[in-house]
């Protein structure tokens, strides 16, 4: 009997791994965001940009963007990290890409902090939509393990016209953990997938 509750528990644990941890995503605004990191509330960062090799004409790219949270703020000595696709010079002809998904390595969240202002800790994905760039937030983030795929609210496209693409917000979590390079993958919703270097917390740590 013993063998077989624990070997039912293990099955129950191997499911529970293989379906993830869904991440609590809240909305925000910027520059109330900032004032997490800064108690300017503004933050200086540092931005990357890659491509997306997507099929399309004009120009796309994936940006990552870090910066380091300042003493007296709820997230001293901490790292944020946030992620835009923005589309909106990218054209399509005779087909018109779309984005659904984007995966990449990040490693340990940090959940202790409140993001929207609601009085509750625990938030783990922020969404600036108010008061930044673009149009499509998230619908959801998912962690297995190390690696988090973040899932668009509506498909992100190009347009059919330069400036007639749509971009996502900003989207954001919080690290223990300094920058390095990585390799993301975003996923078109008609199958294909693209890799595209980006930035995200080292591994190990909390």
């Amino acid at each position: 009997m013993t063998r077989r509750i624990f070997l039912f528990g293990g099955l129950v644990l191997g499911v529970i791994f293989t379906m993830g941890c869904s991440l609590k995503v809240v909305d925000v605004s910027a520059p109330a965001i900032n004032c997490v990191f800064d108690s300017s509330c503004t933050v200086t960062v540092t931005d990357s940009t890659a491509p997306i090799p997507i099929p399309a004409g004009g120009t796309n790219f994936l940006q990552s963007r870090t910066f380091t949270g300042k003493p007296g703020t709820p997230a001293n000595g901490l790292y944020g990290y946030e992620y835009r696709i923005d589309l909106r010079n990218a054209v399509g002809i005779t087909y018109i890409p779309c984005l659904s998904a984007m995966t990449l390595e990040f490693g340990s969240v940090i959940n202790t902090l409140d993001y929207n202002g609601d009085g509750e800790t625990g938030d783990q994905v922020y969404v600036v939509t108010g008061g930044g760039l673009g149009s499509v937030g998230l619908a959801s983030a998912t962690q297995w393990s190390n690696t988090i795929t973040f899932n668009f609210a509506a498909p992100v496209c190009a347009g059919g016209s330069p400036g007639s693409g749509q971009s996502t917000y900003f989207f954001g979590l919080i690290s223990a953990q300094p920058p390095r390079l990585v390799t993301a993958t975003v996923k078109e919703t008609t199958g294909p997938s693209y890799d595209v270097p980006a930035r995200a917390p080292q591994l190990g740590g909390p």
